[in-house]
């Protein structure tokens, strides 16, 4: 490598590369360890790839998978590792690069990997290269050669591989007995038990995720639908969301996507209930994936052949959407769900059964077409009156919430939201979220996910209003549903963070222990820790009460508290509530009741 003369030097190379499966040498690791470093740096620099390290790397992955004495001699262990780590990395961006390394035959050692030959560390690698060799269109047949094989591995691994983590990593909590090379590639030597299980999570995750990416590749051709559209995997597909150390990759939801631009897939999807569930609360969350949630439904609906197998539980859903502008980089979404929804709207209503859905689309009409076309003809001193009338009924509605009527109160709200005109969204959404706060009281997740959806379709830009994140987050918990309630969670603490960039940021205690309740629930290992160690309890925190003292203050504290409870997973129940208005006192209320309602005569006297 630092023989100035070019020619010398590429030629030392090349020859280092045909010799180096031929012999043994101790130094092998430390050379192919400097070989994984070089390619993870410069995975665009052609002099390797040029003299022949795609045809090295694959002859030490075949030795140590038929040289067991080899393999297990010296640090050579190390070598099928960075053998497939150095190919993917070589093959990630450069298409030319990726053919090269077909060339070289580096496919059959790759799958042999793959089949798991050694251990799930060295499977993991030769998944993401064989995925990046699947991702263009010049080598993608290479790797179709294998495919029935390489589809059915693939979905497999997806399916087992965190159980598989688990139990042979994870789960392992005696530091002696994990694999002491796997602790070494995972945190480079340097970290304890800790570290290595975090890295480990993170691992998994791109296991699991890049399996899924090899079975995009073949989805996006229409290859192979027959096995991957098989119920049991589409059923487990939407539980494979990466998790929060792999928030990048869209996971199962980018394959249930792929899986929707085709009949087969459609069909398939459309049959499958609980995958339908699972898109519609998806589509009602903060989640980075959301449109993808929104975009799978609105490809359903418009298919002839799977509207009606989905309508019913989609309009429950979507209903609550079609007043979101943007979502993202896009624009119109809302219309577009309306649109949707409303195909053929006459000629649905008298094949639909259910009466709760032809109930739904009356709303989405009489909102986004009638009302609209009322308003329109509205004067200007009339929807000025309207917007007073509707101020004084909200603080009606506000001053029996806090009298503990909460019944009455959402009977205010909703005659408030009737009267609201549409333009006024910024009033719609503190009343959609205060009405949401009555159904919290009530115990009605389902109608608080509802108005808490509403208003933040609403909210400017769209998932931004905290106190409705706050306020589905509840909800969800209510209803079992932990990976959107943690989503609703974050984005609610986020909306601290951003809100006072410069000071301390001040984040409330009952929104912490959520967090910690829904890591616990949704970490990526909790159905493998529920298999293995079934019949014992987590132990439950027991936590002080929300008030002052309960706040972290301190960037550097939150950081530390947010990977604290990653780790212990406690929480506790008997979260805390935010009313949209500020707290009015007992005293007078009654008083301030009756003032209002005389001022809402006078506006409607005036207004007739």
């Amino acid at each position: 490598m630092k023989e100035p003369d070019s020619s010398t030097r590429r030629t030392g190379i090349s020859n280092c590369f045909k010799e180096m499966p031929l012999i043994d040498d101790q130094e092998h690791v430390l050379v192919l360890s400097g070989l994984w470093n070089i390619a993870m740096t410069q995975p665009d620099d052609p002099e390797f790839p040029s003299l022949g390290i795609f045809d090295c790397m694959g002859r030490l992955i075949y030795r140590g998978i038929n040289d067991r004495d080899w393999l297990l001699r010296d640090q050579n262990i190390y070598i099928p590792y960075y053998a497939a780590h150095v190919i993917g990395s070589y093959t990630m961006n450069k298409v030319e690069f990726a053919e090269k390394a077909v060339q070289s035959g580096v496919i059959p050692p790759l799958i042999e990997l793959m089949r798991g030959k050694i251990s799930w560390v060295e499977q993991r690698v030769a998944v993401r290269a064989l995925g990046h060799l699947a991702s263009y269109e010049r080598t993608f047949e290479a790797v179709a050669v294998y495919e029935e094989e390489v589809v059915k591995l693939a979905m497999q691994i997806a399916l087992t591989c965190l159980g598989t983590v688990y139990a042979m990593f994870v789960g392992v909590k005696d530091k002696g007995n994990r694999l002491k090379y796997h602790c070494d590639l995972l945190t480079r030597g340097v970290g304890g038990l800790d570290m290595e299980t975090r890295r480990a999570e993170e691992w998994a995750s791109q296991h699991q995720c890049w399996s899924i990416y090899i079975l995009n590749c073949f989805a996006s051709k229409e290859r192979s639908l027959n096995l991957i559209c098989k119920r049991d995997f589409l059923k487990d597909l939407c539980g494979m969301w990466g998790g929060l150390v792999n928030h990048s990759s869209p996971a199962g939801v980018g394959l249930i996507r792929i899986l929707c631009y085709s009949k087969t897939g459609r069909k398939s999807i459309a049959e499958c209930k609980g995958l339908t569930e699972s898109l519609c609360n998806l589509s009602r969350s903060s989640d980075d994936w959301q449109y993808m949630g929104i975009d799978c439904l609105l490809l359903l609906l418009k298919d002839p052949d799977t509207r009606y197998m989905v309508i019913e539980i989609a309009t429950s859903f979507l209903i609550d959407l079609v007043e979101l502008r943007t979502l993202g980089d896009r624009s119109n979404v809302g219309e577009t769900i309306a649109r949707i929804l409303l195909l053929d709207y006459k000629q649905s209503q008298k094949k639909l059964k259910n009466s709760k859905v032809q109930k739904a689309l009356e709303e989405i009409w009489g909102l986004m077409v009638e009302r609209r076309k009322r308003e329109k003809l509205m004067s200007e001193e009339k929807v000025e009156d309207t917007r007073v009338l509707v101020s004084l009924i909200k603080q009606e509605g506000n001053l029996i919430f806090w009298s503990g009527e909460v019944e009455e109160a959402v009977m205010k709200y909703s005659e408030a939201l009737d009267l609201c005109p549409l333009k006024s969204r910024k009033e719609r959404m503190v009343l959609y979220s205060n009405r949401a706060q009555c159904h919290l009281m009530l115990r009605d997740p389902d109608a608080a996910i509802r108005d808490s959806t509403r208003a933040l379709c609403l909210s400017n830009p769209a998932n931004s209003h905290r106190k409705s994140l706050w306020r589905r987050s509840q909800a969800y918990d209510m209803k079992g549903l932990a990976k959107e309630s943690l989503m609703d969670c974050i984005m609610f603490i986020n909306g601290f963070i951003k809100s006072e960039p410069t000071r301390g940021v001040k984040i409330p205690y009952y929104a912490a222990r959520m967090i910690s309740k829904q890591m616990d629930a949704t970490w990526l290992f909790a159905a493998a820790r529920s298999r293995t160690s079934s019949g014992e309890v987590n132990k439950v925190q027991e936590l002080d009460g929300d008030n002052d003292e309960n706040y972290c203050t301190d960037q550097q504290q939150y950081d530390e508290m947010m990977r604290v409870m990653m780790e212990n997973k406690g929480f506790i129940s008997g979260l805390s509530t935010i009313i949209e208005e500020p707290l009015i006192g007992k005293g007078g209320n009654r008083r301030k009741l009756g003032k209002a309602r005389r001022r809402r005569k006078a506006v409607l006297a005036r207004s007739t």
